[in-house]
């Protein structure tokens, strides 16, 4: 017990001065990104959405790899939206093409572009959206067509695979096809990242159930499996997203999982209230063989109408850590405070 707590202080000390080991990578993940949508009007942020970001940027800027969760569409006009068979509970994101100069401004990296609002506007939308991110430089995984991505940067080499139930995204539920492609990866990459877009929606779900989730009749997966197999396929990190809200995190095979990021900058047409309006900016901390070494939980609200701003409250990591020890109760990680989550 006396060498865990001096690990933790030390590692809390090295945090906050910045002396992180060179060997040593920083992978930044955070949950739904949908900066404010242009359909129906009147859903757009102030100022243009160009401050939406502002209060977070430094913290975005400061690692090796950013990577978020793109919540719909960038498309100026136009496109085919998609049908709904329940309208009390379709939103359709579509958001104007330049605000991806605020994810790049704000040092995001790879974008998921699996989830059940990249079809919101047919053809057009997802093939707008590929163009548009591609043009400013972010890297994206997701659709069928383009099931993962490679980069380098710092003399690394990344891997990053998304994952969702939707149609037109590589899919979740289809676990010998996720456990291939991270293989691949895992062979040619130092550090491979997964994503998923699943689990149930809403504040009734923050807990990972362990089996296959529906919601409205969708198939939205069984998390648990899922992201056991692709750390068993070689994945090193895995970052899911979906529900709206924070869910526990996990340490299995030396590696680190966090169940959902929750909404981190959903602007105008997202439930904020509760444990909606929490989360975090999953800093985590990785050797060059991707093997978990901490990470660091910086805590995010979303006040009014969406966009996210410092919790000084720490409330999200106080969530995760509750939510963490009821749902993996023999978790092999420690929370000793001030965000820090560490292995045992």
């Amino acid at each position: 017990m006396q060498v865990l707590l001096i690990y933790c202080a030390l590692l809390i000390i090295n945090f906050s001065f910045g002396q992180i080991k060179k060997d040593t990578l920083s992978i930044i993940g955070v949950g739904d990104i949908m900066m404010g949508s242009n359909y129906p009007s009147g859903y757009l942020p102030p100022d243009d959405g160009r401050y939406l970001l502002s209060p977070v940027k430094d913290i975005l800027r400061d690692a090796d790899v950013t990577f978020g969760n793109l919540e719909g569409t960038f498309l100026n006009s136009g496109g085919q939206m998609k049908n709904c068979s329940n309208p009390n509970v379709c939103y359709a994101f579509r958001q104007p093409e330049h605000y991806v100069n605020y994810l790049v401004e704000a040092g995001f990296d790879v974008m998921s572009i699996a989830n059940n609002h990249t079809g919101d506007f047919g053809e057009e939308g997802r093939a707008t959206t590929v163009k548009t991110l591609e043009k400013a430089g972010l890297k994206y995984a997701g659709l069928v067509s383009c099931p993962y991505t490679i980069f380098e940067t710092g003399g690394v080499k990344y891997g990053m695979c998304a994952f969702a139930p939707n149609p037109g995204t590589v899919s979740i539920n289809d676990l010998a096809n996720a456990r291939k492609i991270v293989s691949k990866l895992d062979s040619i990459c130092d550090v491979v990242i997964v994503s998923f877009h699943g689990g149930a929606e809403g504040s009734r779900y923050v807990h990972v159930p362990k089996t296959t989730e529906m919601f409205y009749g969708e198939n939205r997966g069984d998390v648990y499996r899922f992201s056991h197999a692709v750390i068993d396929a070689g994945a090193d990190i895995v970052f899911g997203h979906g529900p709206h809200v924070t869910r526990a995190v996990e340490y299995y095979k030396g590696r680190f999982i966090a169940y959902s990021l929750g909404n981190f900058c959903t602007y105008g047409r997202f439930n904020l209230q509760g444990v909606n309006g929490i989360a975090p900016i999953m800093k985590v901390y990785v050797n060059k063989r991707g093997e978990f070494l901490y990470a660091k939980v910086i805590s995010i609200k979303q006040p009014g109408q969406g966009g996210p701003v410092i919790d000084d409250k720490q409330t999200v990591y106080q969530s995760i850590i509750q939510l963490t020890k009821t749902d993996f109760p023999d978790t092999q990680l420690t929370f000793p405070g001030n965000g820090i989550i560490a292995p045992k």
